[in-house]
């Protein structure tokens, strides 16, 4: 059941991109081109999203348990430290960059376009990347048991 409902959420996810236009990386250029030809239409799209997030989330925080869970994995996480600022920062440089992130990205593998391929290699290899540093880092921050898991971003 678990899968079936992951699958649905997807789904509806990437439905939700494609009508709102997210996926079209000349769309989310345009909302960030606050200096020239502005598009505000994301901006609404963005709006609706955290109405919806925001009621989803109030009516999960009232249950005792996750309907397909055993318990809730809420964020623990709630200071500003380096590790969110750089990856906050690296996230908008490549969305201005190429006007894609990393769920349009991988809806846009479908049209086999060379462009969004290279993205989604540059972003997996930086994942890669990200991931083997931090196990060998053995810093505050990483060490072991602290690694950021789902549900602190």
């Amino acid at each position: 059941m678990l899968m079936v409902a992951s699958f649905v959420s997807g789904f509806t996810f990437g439905l939700g991109l494609l009508i709102s236009g997210m996926v079209q990386p000349q769309k989310v250029l345009g909302f960030l081109d606050v200096f020239g030809a502005w598009d505000p239409s994301l901006a609404v799209v963005m709006a609706a999203a955290l109405v919806v997030s925001n009621a989803g989330f109030a009516l999960a925080r009232r249950r005792e348990r996750p309907i397909l869970a055993v318990q809730s994995l809420w964020p623990t996480k709630t200071d500003i430290d380096r590790s969110l600022v750089t990856g906050a920062a690296l996230f908008g440089i490549g969305w201005g960059l190429v006007g894609l992130c990393p769920g349009p990205a991988l809806e846009n593998l479908a049209t086999f376009s060379p462009r969004v391929i290279v993205f989604v290699v540059a972003m997996v290899i930086g994942m890669v990347l990200h991931d083997l540093w931090a196990k060998r880092h053995t810093g505050p921050v990483w060490r072991e048991g602290m690694l950021p898991t789902t549900a602190d971003g």
